[in-house]
């Protein structure tokens, strides 16, 4: 025998071996020993039938006996169902599918200390849920939760909705949620949400809220979040993309947001937000938004092209401040807003208020302002030094209203801007000449040195 002929006899029977192996043991049914074979039980794969009250006693042995329930292949017409204290439900993803039957709910838990679903698509119909019951899967005071490849879709409500919980919802696929949000989150205990899709939602992607201002510190990261609109109507309560609401302590990074009706990411009374390492693309109103009651914002190394303003760390005269804006790159700003422009209107790159520095930006394409600091008094502690603004109406706009508080902008680059570089501004009207390369410093609460119009 020649030798090419015996190396291809050894592959050949190396290949009849592991084909048996692999199809005796598919991955999915290795780690399932010990589980409760759901169509073993009494339930049928693709029945017409609703199956909830056996679906319900098969989830109910298996938590009694503390073992996982897996779902074969198959669609399975279910509500009303009550997840019990220890939930482990298990099927292959893209296969193994639960139809919402209507007159309800779908899958609800209420302090179930353990709720474990994986590989499932959970189907809602398009059928409207009980008044109560806001979610595909509706969770309640449930400390240890994992949602893990997964599928959400044609929910007239959210997909997952979750209030005081605490886990991960990770490597899932939400779509088509009708309601207030894809993923919905109230006062969470440890919560991670990372490497999801949230898609073609009505009103909001992914939402971490709390009753009331406190800590929170769930992580929102990696996630692609796309196509979410505001048919709920609002200037910015709805339509977007990830939306923080009276949270502390919230990270929100590395994830790619496009297209959303108003903001990528928006923090409502949030404070030590992280906002960091973001694509934000094609936003409706302002990309990145840091507004109203919030004491301490990291916003930091984001990419944001499309939008009515970049970044806008606003609302002192609500108590919002103390924020770092750094490093980020931000072009193609628009003056079309979702609504008529109001106070100073559209076509922003950064705009910021109080105790807050701005460094090492980029900002290209700004057709109003390149940036913005203060409005009427409301302006302290800012400093501004070290960003690149091109392409630009005026390249910065700085408040001289009386009462205005001081600001410091050094070693910024102005290029291609056609009103000036930095001009002074009562309101919305200018109000000095240009103040690049002064050599007496027209107002006391300003500092403006080596700074480059070209």
């Amino acid at each position: 025998m020649l030798r090419r002929d015996f190396v291809k006899a050894l592959g050949a029977l190396a290949l009849a071996d592991a084909i048996p192996a692999q199809a005796a043991t598919p991955k999915t049914f290795a780690g399932l020993r010990g589980s409760i074979d759901a169509s073993q039980h009494g339930i049928r794969p693709s029945s017409s039938d609703d199956q909830s009250r056996v679906f319900q006693a098969i989830l109910d042995t298996a938590s009694r006996d503390d073992k996982p329930v897996f779902l074969p292949p198959g669609t399975y017409a279910v509500s009303n169902i009550d997840l019990p204290e220890r939930t482990r439900l298990v099927g292959i993803a893209g296969t193994s599918r639960i139809l919402y039957s209507g007159n309800g709910s779908l899958l609800r838990g209420n302090g179930c200390e353990l709720i474990d679903i994986e590989g499932v698509t959970l189907d809602g119909a398009n059928r409207p849920f009980a008044d109560d019951f806001a979610g595909l899967l509706h969770l309640r005071g449930c400390p240890r939760i994992r949602v893990d490849q997964c599928e959400l879709i044609g929910s007239m409500g959210t997909g997952i909705s979750l209030e005081v919980c605490g886990g991960r919802v990770e490597r899932s696929r939400i779509s088509g949620a009708a309601g207030v949000a894809g993923l919905y989150s109230v006062n969470a205990t440890g919560l991670s949400v990372s490497d999801n899709t949230v898609a073609d939602c009505a009103n909001g992607g992914i939402l971490v809220h709390r009753w009331d201002i406190g800590a929170d510190n769930t992580m929102v990261a990696n996630n692609r979040v796309e196509r979410i609109a505001a048919r709920g109507g609002g200037t910015g309560q709805r339509g977007n993309g990830i939306n923080l609401f009276r949270t502390e302590g919230v990270i929100v990074s590395g994830n790619h947001v496009s297209d959303c009706a108003f903001s990528a990411i928006r923090a409502n009374s949030a404070s030590n937000a992280q906002i960091t390492g973001n694509t934000c693309l094609r936003s409706g109103e302002t990309a990145v938004y840091s507004e109203f009651a919030f004491q301490g914002a990291l916003i930091a190394n984001n990419i944001i092209d499309g939008g009515t303003m970049g970044v806008s760390i606003a609302n002192f005269n609500e108590g919002g401040r103390l924020a770092v804006c750094a490093n980020n790159l931000i072009r193609n700003m628009h003056t079309d807003g979702p609504y008529p422009p109001e106070v100073a209107g559209f076509g922003h790159g950064i705009a910021v208020e109080a105790d807050t520095a701005v460094t090492g930006n980029v900002v290209e394409g700004a057709p109003k302002f390149g940036m913005l600091l203060g409005w009427g008094p409301y302006l302290r502690n800012v400093v501004v030094s070290n960003n690149i603004v091109r392409r630009a109406g005026t390249g910065l706009a700085v408040t001289v209203v009386e009462n205005a508080g001081t600001a410091v902008i050094s070693n910024n680059l102005f290029d291609q801007v056609e009103r000036g570089g930095i001009i002074g501004h009562r309101w919305n009207d200018p109000a000095t000449r240009e103040l690049v390369g002064l050599s007496r410093q027209p107002f006391a609460h300003l500092t403006v040195e080596r700074n480059r119009l070209t």
